[in-house]
């Protein structure tokens, strides 16, 4: 399998591809990292530095890829945090271009605009780009319960208004929904669920609430459920090894005291998922 991975870089620590890359490697995956941002760090310690790389420059770096006669090959477009407008343009002709000469390629996008706990944290034209063009051009799509929310104006909470709204968003494009950091109030206390649907149904995921921030983890989420469920279209099997990696990942990050994600440490995690979960189905 081959992913051409449109996302942000950092040098220090693990978010957007310098999250993705590896553990997709280490499930066998074939990834061709194309760069939108190449900071030193994250956004998230207030300070960085490193360029903002245009969308031409982008677009060109795709160009250069699909003159070496690579786009035949692709089997998914995977995108996630966009820091500017002019990106998506991008991300979308490669889709399209892609898709013209693979017609079973798929595009997965994770659209990153925030969360419950901090609102929206990009750009204010981000979010609507996404849910305006975005997000009807993807097969996938991994959002977040508050992204859920602003994609469909609604306020999912209980986990039948949850589906509802996936149901709406589904019925402009994506078919494949993964929504994360699931929350409703039945649910036990210190846990977190995830629920993938798709024309088959519904599925949910409990795990215990991990009790740190980490960057990049949804990043690596996102990544590892595209690429589980491209190999063998089981939602319910791509929902619970991609639970299970993160889920050591984040444990294992917790334990060392760490700020960023033991990305390397972690990797026999994401080869070798322990399916410690259980995956129920709720459709």
């Amino acid at each position: 399998m081959k992913i051409l991975s449109i996302q942000s870089a950092v040098a220090y620590g693990h978010v957007g591809n310098s999250a993705a890359v590896f553990p997709l490697q280490r499930i066998g995956v074939e990834v061709l990292p194309v760069y939108t941002v190449n900071f030193s760090n994250h956004t998230g310690y207030g300070a960085w530095r490193g360029p903002l790389i245009s969308p031409d420059d982008v677009r060109d770096v795709i160009l250069g890829i699909e003159e070496r006669g690579a786009f035949p090959g692709i089997d998914v477009v995977l995108s996630g945090y966009q820091g500017g407008e002019g990106i998506a343009d991008v991300i979308l002709d490669a889709v399209a271009r892609i898709k013209a000469v693979n017609p079973d390629a798929v595009y997965s996008c994770d659209p990153v605009m925030g969360n419950a706990a901090s609102g929206c944290f990009v750009a204010p034209a981000i979010p609507i780009l996404l849910r305006d063009r975005v997000v009807p051009a993807a097969d996938i799509i991994t959002p977040n319960q508050f992204e859920l929310g602003f994609l469909t104006g609604t306020e999912p909470d209980t986990l039948e208004s949850t589906l509802a709204s996936v149901e709406l968003i589904r019925a402009t494009g994506p078919r494949t929904v993964l929504v994360t950091s699931v929350e409703r109030p039945d649910r036990p206390e210190e846990t977190i669920e995830m629920l993938a649907v798709d024309d088959q149904g519904a599925w949910i995921v409990r795990t215990p609430r991990i009790p740190m921030k980490a960057n990049g983890s949804g990043d690596v989420t996102a990544a590892l459920f595209t690429a589980h469920y491209r190999r063998t279209g089981d939602a319910a099997d791509a929902l619970a090894r991609t639970t299970s990696s993160v889920f050591d990942l984040l444990e294992r990050t917790h334990a060392s005291g760490e700020r960023e994600l033991q990305l390397v440490e972690s990797q026999e995690a994401y080869a070798h998922p322990r399916l410690q979960f259980e995956v129920t189905r709720v459709v």
